[in-house]
């Protein structure tokens, strides 16, 4: 049986309420890292700093698990290019 108009639209309303809460959950988790990595003490234009993140996410989704490797080294405290050689 075909749901009613106003059954979909109420479903809608509820998924569309679903995603502003996951968006805002990634936001202040995404938000609390850049301010970890000093990112809120810089000064830089919102186009540059998106044109950043996207590169980073390119980064990220061909490089895989080398990029996630690297990601977990820088942040366990080696020098940013540094590789584990071992």
């Amino acid at each position: 049986m075909k749901k009613p108009s106003r059954q979909i639209r109420d479903e809608i309303a509820r998924l569309q309420e679903q995603l502003k809460q996951a968006e805002t959950r990634e936001a202040e988790r995404i938000g609390r890292i850049a301010l970890k990595a000093g990112l809120g003490e810089i000064e830089i234009e919102e186009g540059a700093l998106l044109s950043a993140f996207e590169e980073m996410v390119g980064r990220f989704r061909k490089g895989g698990s080398k990029a996630a490797k690297a990601a977990s080294t820088v942040a366990a405290g080696a020098p940013a290019g540094a590789t584990d050689q071992g």
